[in-house]
């Protein structure tokens, strides 16, 4: 998921235009490795921008707003997001170790798509403001206040740093099952937290 905020984001410009061959695979739903708990960064230097490049790639090839590094197979907590897929001159954000210190504002329901499960898009309740620490590309400290859909995006994408997916979240399991089914998943690889 995701869209873009006042990030300065030198360190991992790339180009908007989606590739017809992403640099990385991004994986579905079913796949253990979408369940395996990423790793706090120890020292963010430039292998850690270059994976942070890369998956912009992937996630504009994808036609994404936002991916998290276990999603391409690396347990590592990264985070990519860009809200503003139509505009080049918006940086993308990069989140490295994010941690919620707030939720708030009203719960609400939106419908969410993920790129690890594509096609299916599903009602998830969360808070629709969210405040969160992190370091840049560049290892600094940083903190965040976000609402709409930049808060859900940053949840969503959190939750991935967790093993956690967001058909895990869906309460209307007939529209769950439906919905995993009509794309070809099955509803054993979700882990319901509800």
């Amino acid at each position: 998921m995701a869209r873009s905020a006042e990030q300065s984001s030198k360190g991992v410009h790339v180009s908007k235009e989606p590739l017809d061959t992403p640099p990385m695979a991004i994986h579905t739903l079913g796949d253990e490795v979408l369940r395996t708990p990423a790793k706090r960064i120890g020292k963010v230097d430039e292998s850690v921008r270059e994976l942070a490049r890369q998956m912009l790639l992937s996630m504009y090839a994808a036609k994404g707003i936002g991916l998290a590094a276990p999603q391409v197979g690396v347990h590592q907590q990264l985070l990519v997001i860009d809200l503003d897929l139509e505009n080049p001159a918006t940086p993308p954000m990069v989140l490295i170790n994010p941690e919620i210190t707030a939720e708030g504002g009203s719960i609400c329901t939106y419908e969410e798509g993920c790129l690890s499960i594509p096609g299916v898009y599903l009602d998830v309740v969360r808070p629709s403001v969210v405040e969160v620490s992190y370091r840049c590309e560049m290892g600094r400290s940083r903190r965040l206040k976000a609402d709409g859909l930049l808060a859900r995006c940053i949840l969503h994408e959190m939750d991935h740093l967790n093993g956690v997916l967001f058909v895990d979240r869906v309460s209307d399991g007939a529209s769950l099952e439906e919905g995993l089914k009509e794309k070809g998943f099955d509803r054993a690889h979700v882990r319901s937290l509800l």
